[in-house]
């Protein structure tokens, strides 16, 4: 992919009213982890919807408010995420275009996360601490973004532990093409498998893509937030898994290495990434020139 496929998921017609270009719901947060669910609702208006909503325990949300006027949220009563409220947020959440969940939930979540992605049939990016109790087989319509360690936690939880030992001697290529050989019930039930790391792999049914932006900086704490906050919020525009996993995967790893060339070194945060979206394509039009 390159920056004017990119730019097309973001463009928008003239007659656009709100709304229209989609509304994601990013559910996430704990006390512990308040900063992850704001840099994931910011990237997705970065990444051109309309409106993002995040719902959260209570005084994560009123944090959320504190913070940044251009999310939206949805208080939810308690500390943590559990089972009690599991049934209230799958009927919330039929209201939004696209829906992200696991952002800063913690362990302490994992069964409200079960229940959330298997009775949930709206377009779905799953990340972080929600992906750690699942399987392979328990996804629909879905864009899961696991890092290395979190692919292997789940292909140890799907009774794929076998296919470790040639996962971790393969090359990009080879790794690709073993998991869409051998996670073919996962990627024909409308899911898209995007595995974090050096080069990130995004894996269909019928394709696979390499992207190799990014570099060594983009390892620091809420770089993965961001990437997955730009995945809903194309998916919440577009409504298509695979182009929006490779945009997020793109754009994330580009605002990187242009960070890394203006700071001269791996001082960047991933905030400044947040901010640095919004000037990206004032970048490629000067690079164009």
């Amino acid at each position: 992919m390159n920056f004017n496929q990119v730019k097309k998921l973001m463009d928008r017609k003239k007659t656009s009213r709100k709304g229209e270009n989609g509304h994601a719901l990013i559910i996430g947060g704990s006390e512990e982890y308040t900063g992850a669910v704001i840099l994931a609702g910011l990237a997705a208006l970065r990444a051109g919807c309309d409106m993002a909503t995040v719902a959260a325990p209570e005084k994560v949300a009123w944090a959320v408010h504190q913070f940044s006027p251009d999310l939206m949220t949805y208080k939810v009563k308690g500390t943590s995420f559990n089972i009690k409220n599991a049934k209230e947020m799958v009927k919330y959440a039929d209201k939004f275009d696209a829906i992200l969940i696991g952002n800063g939930v913690t362990r302490k979540a994992d069964k409200f996360c079960q229940y959330f992605v298997h009775k949930s049939q709206k377009f779905k990016v799953i990340d972080s601490d929600a992906l750690k109790s699942l399987s392979f087989k328990d996804f629909n319509n879905s864009i899961i973004t696991p890092n290395e360690t979190e692919l292997e936690l789940m292909l140890v939880n799907s009774s794929k532990e076998f296919l470790l030992p040639k996962l971790r001697e393969a090359n990009a290529k080879e790794k690709a093409e073993i998991l869409q050989g051998n996670l073919r019930y996962f990627l024909q039930n409308n899911n898209v498998l995007l595995v974090k790391g050096p080069t990130d792999l995004i894996i269909s049914a019928s394709k696979i893509a390499y992207n190799r932006t990014g570099n060594q900086g983009m390892t620091k704490g809420g770089t993965g937030d961001i990437l997955a906050g730009l995945a809903v919020g194309f998916l919440a525009k577009s409504k298509d898994l695979f182009k929006s996993a490779v945009a997020a995967s793109f754009i994330n790893g580009l605002t990187g290495d242009l960070l890394l060339k203006k700071r001269r070194g791996y001082t960047f945060l991933a905030s400044d990434i947040l901010e640095d979206l919004a000037k990206i394509q004032k970048v490629e039009k000067q690079k164009k020139r």
